[in-house]
Formats: structure tokens, sequence, C-alpha cells
């Protein structure tokens, strides 16, 4: 399976390259044998983009934001050990 083109290739085959950027995923365009740029479906970049959120926004969009939590701690010193 094709992903990696020479530039001429991707400027003659245009149609094609996009083609299999949407059906198969990225297609690396190289010049002079060096990877320079990859042609990758617009949904896929926008996923890339999107900013990100952090752990508390994530958590307030919990179905579970809201809950009331018993988070009083017992008063147990724990066991004795000897040593």
């Amino acid at each position: 399976m094709k992903n990696e083109w020479q530039l001429q290739e991707a400027k003659n085959r245009l149609s094609e390259l996009v083609d299999r950027a949407l059906k198969r995923g990225p297609q690396t365009i190289t010049r002079r044998g060096k990877q320079v740029v990859v042609v990758i479906a617009a949904g896929d970049y926008d996923q890339l983009v999107a900013p990100r959120t952090g752990l508390v926004e994530f958590l307030m969009a919990s179905p579970l934001a809201g809950t009331e939590l018993d988070l009083e701690r017992i008063d147990d010193p724990g066991r004795e050990v000897s040593l």
C-alpha cells in the first residue's frame, strides 16, 4: 500500500493522493528523498488541533459531576507493628 509520494508525482496525481488520504490515511510527500509534507483528511486534522481539555474540565463534564462523595477520614491510628 503506497503512502509515500515524490513531490512531482504528487503534483501530477493530486486527486488520487487526496482520495488515498481520505480512504487509507496519511500520505507523505517527499522532496529530494526527504519527507516534507503529510496530507491528511480534514477530520483527522481537526482532531489533532482541537483544544485539549484539562483534568478539571474533563471531570466537570463527567455525568457524575455534582455527585456528593463522602470524603471524611476515619480516625484510625492503624495497627501496632513490632520491629
